[in-house]
């Protein structure tokens, strides 16, 4: 079932986009989106319905997506299956390793705005905590559907069976929690300078201290003047200890799913809201029902 965590909210400046019959109040003018397991199939690419209604709800609101992911991730799982016409990419914001990297659409491609990257000696320093410790835990494996440690600039992100590992292999691994708990745990206490936490179900992230998806929210907001009721923010793993909780738990109205079908089920009822809000001024109906389911440029890409 969805269900909203939402702080408390109030109408602002003329004609909002009020979503109070989804449990969402205030002006919204962003929608936020992580990607594993809210988008799209951990490290698969979007399906054609979610990537058709993401492309309506870019008719209506400005969209993010937020990951612990590489830009090539949200390139190759949600960018290449996304047929919206330029006009409509300049309202979509790209915000890989949570938030370090911020991408927007320019002058016909895709252009990095800012990058937050780790020292070359810092890098060195993380991968080899990871490796010492999934080996000491008995984590580590000889056989893997590619890298166990990936460098993503900003983030270094351990992965137990590899970046390309099936998704049924990798929520079978660690259903509980408990590996990547325990591997969190090590790899903190030997780099307290830096942020530690679980990521996707198979992998564990290090970032600069303070780096998380509530650190991306924040960003958002400086860079298009935003207050957080101004942002709607929709994740897998909000739950206290999730990789998505601290948007929630900074305060912004966050609409937790148990997979895409979930996130697919809530855009369609936001894109009913909004209609209704054209024609009336106001959103009043009810959603449909639901079933449970589980600007400065400096690289461009083309």
């Amino acid at each position: 079932m969805v269900l909203c965590f939402v702080p408390g909210v109030s109408n602002q400046e003329k004609s909002p986009l009020n979503l109070e019959s989804l449990g969402v109040g205030g002006d919204v003018r962003v929608m936020a989106f992580d990607l594993d397991d809210t988008l799209a199939i951990s490290k698969s690419q979007i399906d054609p319905e979610m990537a058709a209604l993401l492309g309506r709800l870019l008719e209506r609101l400005e969209v993010c997506i937020i990951s612990g992911g590489r830009f090539e991730q949200f390139d190759n799982q949600v960018l290449k299956h996304l047929d919206v016409a330029d006009e409509l990419k300049v309202k979509l914001h790209l915000m890989p390793t949570c938030g370090t990297r911020y991408y927007r659409w320019q002058d016909g491609g895709w252009a990095q705005i800012y990058a937050e990257d780790f020292r070359e000696e810092d890098k060195a320093e993380i991968a080899d905590s990871l490796t010492d410790g999934a080996r000491q835990l008995g984590l580590w494996q000889e056989q893997t559907w590619g890298p166990i440690i990936e460098d993503r600039g900003s983030q270094i992100t351990f992965s137990a069976l590899g970046q390309s590992a099936p998704p049924a292999e990798k929520y079978a691994w660690d259903p509980d929690g408990s590996k990547r708990a325990a591997l969190r745990e090590f790899v903190a206490k030997r780099l307290p300078q830096w942020e530690v936490r679980g990521g996707g179900s198979t992998s564990i992230d290090v970032t600069k201290k303070g780096v998380d998806k509530a650190y991306g929210m924040r960003k958002l907001m400086e860079a298009l003047d935003l207050k957080m009721e101004n942002i709607v923010f929709v994740g897998d793993r909000l739950d206290e200890g999730g990789n998505d909780y601290p948007v929630r738990e900074m305060g912004i109205a966050s609409v937790p799913v148990e997979g895409w079908p979930d996130t697919a089920r809530y855009v369609a009822s936001v894109l009913a809201a909004t209609d209704t809000s054209a024609q009336r001024g106001l959103c009043r109906d009810t959603p449909p029902r639901r079933q449970a389911g589980r600007a400065r440029r400096s690289h461009r890409r083309p």
